[in-house]
Order: C-alpha cells, then structure tokens, then sequence
C-alpha cells in the first residue's frame, strides 16, 4: 500500500500563490504518472494537472498558465505551484499516483487510471 502524504494547503486570497506538495516514502513512484485532483463542495472531483515519469506535464484547461506540476524523484514527492489563484480554485486537492510508462494527456486526466490516492489538503481562496 502506497501511502501519499499532501501539504501545503491553506487560505489566501485572490491573485495570491499557494504551492502543494505530495510525499511518500516509495521509491516506485519514479515510474509513474502522478496527478493531482480536485473536489469543491457539491461538485465531482475533477483533474487538475499530471506528470508522467518523463516528465511530460499535462493540464486541465481552468488552470494551465496558472499552476506547474513538477517532480523530484530524489525526494519522491510531487508538487503543485498555483499562481493567480482565484474563487473557484478552491477545494480539497488530492495527488495520486498514476500509471507507469509513456502515459498521453486523456489517459492522465482519467480518475480511474489511478490507483493510490493522498487524503487530500484544502485550499481556500478568498475574493
């Protein structure tokens, strides 16, 4: 079983910056896809943005430009830099980790293609 662990949540306001970070203790997580996801009250949980283990990134369409998904093995943990935060950013986000091997953009945004989940950090944005 291989736990995730997010932090870096919190409250900012809008236009401000927030950076998340997934850890976990397992080296195998250098040869997969990690994602994050996010659920706002009364809404699915949704994807938010993936790095394959080439370090191909992919985005969802609300916040390309604004967040970078990004990785360092070394340490195994991922991590979410969001920037221009706005009202609607707001929700608990969760990483996972994802398939091994070349993974392209709609297998990566698909929940179901990923198997261990973190018990996710809040981030609240103030107008």
């Amino acid at each position: 079983q291989v736990q995730l662990v997010e932090s870096g949540g919190g409250l900012v306001q809008a236009g401000g910056s927030l950076s998340l970070s997934c850890a976990t203790s397992e080296r195998t997580i250098s040869l997969n896809a990690m994602g994050w996801f996010r659920q706002a009250p009364g809404r699915e949980r949704e994807f938010v943005a993936a790095i394959t283990r080439f370090f191909s990134t992919y985005y969802s369409d609300s916040v390309e430009g604004r967040f970078t998904v990004s990785r360092d093995n070394v340490k195994n943990t991922v991590y979410l830099q969001m920037n221009s935060l706005k009202p609607e950013d707001t929700a608990v986000y969760y990483c996972a980790v994802g398939p091994g091997g070349p993974v392209f953009a709609d297998e990566a945004m698909k929940q179901e293609n990923y198997d261990y989940w973190g018990q996710g950090t809040q981030v609240t944005v103030s107008s």
